[in-house]
């Protein structure tokens, strides 16, 4: 290895595979940069940031333990110590999964999807409506009360703002209508 002091204080130390490291005059702040292209600067407040040069990515570890990822696509994924990941997709949606298993989804038109741990979704359009669906049931709820309810096997249930019930069997049959 071969290192170098500059007149500022800095170091240089230039490694046999081609690595170069540079060290601040104070000590408190590092790059090293790789023969692959990839960078690594750790700041004084033991932030760590590396770019992955075949990926075009940057890493970003902060003290507090959340990690920053951003994407050539211009991604950006947020993990925090909690487990919680956050992803920013370039149409500026925005998903968020939590630890415990519950995903959230905003997306730009203000539509938002809610998953369970278990696998319910419940789906609230920016228009006001509303579907859940589970294993039992996919039910549609509309901002003037109304509710349409398709179960499992294909019956049908809609219970009208009105009070009309209409009731259909899995072949389509109105089987109630009051």
């Amino acid at each position: 290895k071969v290192e170098v002091v500059l007149t500022d204080g800095r170091r240089i130390i230039t490694f046999r595979n081609g690595t170069k490291k540079e060290i601040s005059a104070d000590k408190r702040m590092t790059t090293i940069r790789f023969s692959n292209g990839d960078v690594k600067k750790t700041m004084p407040d033991q932030t760590v940031i590396y770019y992955y040069a075949d990926a075009q990515t940057t890493h970003t570890a902060f003290p507090d333990g959340l990690e920053v990822l951003q994407f050539p696509n211009n991604q950006i994924e947020k993990h925090y110590p909690d487990g919680t990941q956050e992803i920013l997709f370039p149409d500026h949606t925005v998903k968020c999964l939590y630890s415990d298993g519950f995903k959230e989804t905003f997306f730009p038109d203000g539509t938002v999807v809610k998953v369970e741990k278990n696998g319910d979704k419940i789906v609230v359009f920016s228009n006001g409506q509303k579907e859940v669906h589970t294993a039992q049931f996919k039910r549609r709820e509309y901002p003037d009360g109304t509710v349409k309810t398709v179960y499992l096997k294909g019956r049908q249930e809609t219970k009208y703002s009105t009070g009309r019930v209409r009731i259909k069997d899995e072949e389509g049959n109105i089987i109630l209508d009051k």
